[in-house]
């Protein structure tokens, strides 16, 4: 028997996908909660086989940073990603935070059964449309250092804020993002902000 932890924050899908799941004979649903922080927690106490995460929850914890942490806290767990959107920087996160499955939510109900079963026999299951999309990732031409000045940037922070917290001169943050903008081929700050987030390099 496969014990499967369920996080969906929709009730409507998580009902959903908890009955159908249910009809299988070698699955059982040992919780299906509406949070990473959730899914978290039930996963210490329920201990499943396979966690079903989404990608895009509530709380301080997505689907990706729960699989970060079972994945660290709970190794026998295995971690299955459903998202709505293939989108590049979640595929990144998902392939960087090593989790074993990573399926579009829109794949037939028996995909995701066999999925499941794939991911509790130990192997990793990437949705064949996305397979170009992980093919096609291009590398992160921003040094750490420029990462680093642009997470803060995208956190709120000003120039004299990021060169505080960084112990670098204003001048030079100023440099950074001069840089940043320029490498990644953007119009400004902001939409540097939006390609390094869309990309998932920050």
């Amino acid at each position: 028997m496969i014990r499967v932890l369920l996080a969906e924050d929709q009730h409507v899908i998580r009902s959903a996908l908890a009955t159908l799941l249910g009809l299988e004979e070698d699955l059982e649903i040992v919780d299906a909660v509406d949070s990473g922080d959730a899914a978290l927690a039930s996963a210490r106490v329920h201990r499943p086989d396979v966690a079903i995460l989404d990608i895009d929850m509530p709380g301080t914890l997505d689907g990706l940073a729960a699989a970060a942490k079972l994945r660290a806290e709970l190794p026998g767990c295995r971690t299955l990603m459903l998202t709505a959107y293939g989108k590049p920087g979640h595929l990144r996160r998902a392939l960087g935070a090593q989790v074993d499955g990573f399926l579009l939510k829109t794949a037939p109900p028996e995909e995701l059964v066999a999925a499941i079963r794939r991911v509790a026999a130990g192997e990793r299951i990437l949705d064949p449309s996305l397979a170009v999309t992980a093919w096609d990732l291009a590398d992160n031409p921003l040094t750490e250092r420029e990462v680093d000045v642009l997470r803060l940037l995208a956190g709120g922070a000003e120039a004299a804020e990021i060169a505080s917290r960084l112990f670098l001169g204003v001048g030079t943050v100023r440099n950074y993002l001069t840089t940043i903008v320029t490498k990644l081929n953007a119009r400004n700050r902001t939409d540097a902000v939006r390609i390094a987030g869309e990309a998932g390099w920050i």
